[in-house]
């Protein structure tokens, strides 16, 4: 019986997919960890994913829920997707580790 599959996204500009990867098996999952370089990177890799039969898929902060929402549209709603959010009180903290707002997501 295949296991299931859950993924996690990453996307920002110095990501390079090839390289910035990793997977875990366990006797009841496979986790996928993958990198992207920006939406459109991302739009495929959700696409393979689903034909893997990903049935669960976490966005980084970077996706928003915008992009979040195109993502769940592309795959018809057939895959479980969330991203990661923060308490708004924590901004300053985030900004202030990012080096920019952030509030400036990458829109699909």
């Amino acid at each position: 019986m295949k296991k299931p599959l859950y993924a996690f996204l990453l996307m920002g500009n110095d990501y390079q997919p090839e390289t910035h990867h990793a997977e875990f098996e366990t006797d009841r999952m496979v986790t996928k960890i993958i990198t992207v370089s920006d939406f459109a990177q991302a739009r495929r890799v959700l696409l393979d994913l689903e034909q893997e039969g990903a049935g669960a898929v976490e966005l980084c902060g970077a996706f928003g829920p915008e992009a979040a929402e195109a993502l769940i549209q592309e795959t018809g709603n057939r895959i479980a997707i969330g991203y990661v959010t923060h308490f708004p009180k924590q901004d300053n903290l985030f900004d202030a580790f990012w080096g920019s707002p952030h509030s400036q997501q990458s829109n699909p």
